[in-house]
């Protein structure tokens, strides 16, 4: 895969067309979304604004316990689109 390193780009940016043109920019910004979106779906639903326990351990696990919320969520949601599209075999 041709990926371009990712720099964020604001608005009065001093990238210019030789960084942003790039087809390995575009598949950065489109991963880098993918990945915000996780972190911000934690900290807004997930309740992930602060640490809620003391202790790695307890954190750790209570990160786990949020990603795979996430995981099942995003699971749920991938399995709806495919039952509406007809191409999920269902065994009934």
């Amino acid at each position: 895969m041709n990926v371009t390193p990712h720099v964020a780009r604001r608005k009065p940016s001093k990238l210019d067309g030789r960084t942003t043109h790039h087809l390995g920019y575009q598949t950065s910004q489109r991963i880098r979304k993918r990945v915000e979106e996780i972190f911000g779906w934690v900290k807004t639903v997930g309740g992930g604004r602060k640490l809620r326990y003391r202790g790695v351990e307890r954190n750790r696990l209570w990160w786990e316990l949020t990603a795979s919320a996430y995981n099942l969520l995003r699971m749920a949601k991938l399995a709806q689109r495919m039952t509406d599209k007809g191409d999920l075999c269902t065994n009934s």
